[in-house]
């Protein structure tokens, strides 16, 4: 099947809770990483594949996701559904039931994580397949049992005893839909929950048990973009590569500030008297005046005065006077320190 035929599905209903206070008035999918939102890391890497027709499974502050999507993205083939009662990812692909049921093949992608993978392999692999990487501590994953030809033997969410350090990535080709489908629909049936949820993990599982193969492929790197400081290191890490950074020759002059690469700077922003870098993202209409920043992010329209400020996460609108501190300032918050 060529890449444009198959549908994506990207479920982005979470609320965030990890990244809050920021997820309140932000859906975390936008949130900004190495100067743009989350979610088109993950649409721009599958479209570079030939991938054109997505799904996106809405719910919390979906309107701001859809709107987004839609200005950004009018090239590509957009379907939304919308996740009223969050239960899980597994019910999060079930929403997309419809859009999805006479497909033979999917592509789904959790839109809260950043990823380097070889999708070329992906597609071409003729099992379904997910992605994988080693991680330290399993347990807080779904996690894939393989043998020596990295075939899956077992798929189990957030294991107390895990087995195996490969984790599941967020990343999965299903050439079986109807029996994902199927598997899903057993899970609600059966009221089979792990963690309070209905888990993707559990539903290939079954699938497994179905005699149907999974291959593991594994990921050059990958972000769970759903705490702070996973969400700075990322940004840090993409700053550094190239293409990600504002060309230092594109930079305007600001008044009497050093500016110390790698950053991303947004459009109409005003920096005076200040030391700005590295590894910051600064959004779009953005003052700073007499500050020192590095190893952070801020959001739009946000305003900076006298602070000295590393590894933080300022939302956008926030306004800040005063200090030297690392914060997790929320979106339309005023501190005056």
């Amino acid at each position: 099947m060529l890449p444009s035929k198959m549908k994506v599905v990207i479920p982005v209903a979470g609320a965030g809770t990890r990244l809050r206070p920021h997820t309140f008035t932000q859906p975390k999918p936008l949130m900004p990483v190495a100067g743009k939102p989350i979610i088109a890391f993950i649409i721009d890497t599958l479209a570079e594949t030939g991938l054109t027709n997505f799904v996106f499974v809405i719910g919390y502050l979906g309107e701001k996701v859809r709107t987004f999507i839609e200005q950004q993205y009018p090239h590509l083939q957009t379907e939304f559904v919308y996740q009223e009662h969050r239960e899980g990812s597994g019910h999060a692909v079930w929403m997309a039931k419809d859009a999805i049921q006479n497909e033979d093949q999917v592509f789904i992608a959790f839109g809260d994580t950043i990823f380097d993978a070889d999708l070329k392999q992906m597609l071409d692999c003729p099992h379904s397949c997910v992605g994988v990487k080693k991680v330290v501590d399993p347990r807080e994953f779904g996690v894939a049992d393989m043998d020596e030809n990295n075939m899956i033997t077992r798929m189990i969410e957030k294991p107390r005893i895990p087995k195996s350090n490969m984790a599941m990535v967020g990343l999965y080709k299903v050439n079986e839909v109807q029996a994902l489908l199927g598997s899903i629909e057993q899970l609600i049936k059966t009221e089979q929950r792990t963690v309070g949820e209905y888990q993707l993990t559990d539903a290939l599982q079954g699938m497994l048990e179905q005699g149907i193969p999974f291959q593991a492929i594994t990921v050059n790197n990958w972000f769970d973009c759903g705490r702070k400081d996973v969400l700075l290191e990322t940004n840090a890490m993409l700053l550094s590569q190239r293409g990600y950074a504002t060309d230092v020759f594109k930079l305007p002059e600001f008044e009497n500030t050093i500016v110390i690469h790698p950053i991303a700077v947004g459009e109409n922003c005003t920096i005076s008297n200040s030391i700005v870098g590295p590894h910051v993202t600064i959004g779009n209409n953005v003052t700073i005046n007499s500050s020192i920043i590095k190893d952070s992010i801020i959001g739009n329209f946000a305003s900076l005065d006298d602070v000295v400020l590393q590894r933080s996460v300022v939302g956008s609108d926030a306004t800040i006077k005063g200090t030297n501190l690392s914060l997790n300032i929320g979106d339309n918050t005023e501190i005056d320190l």
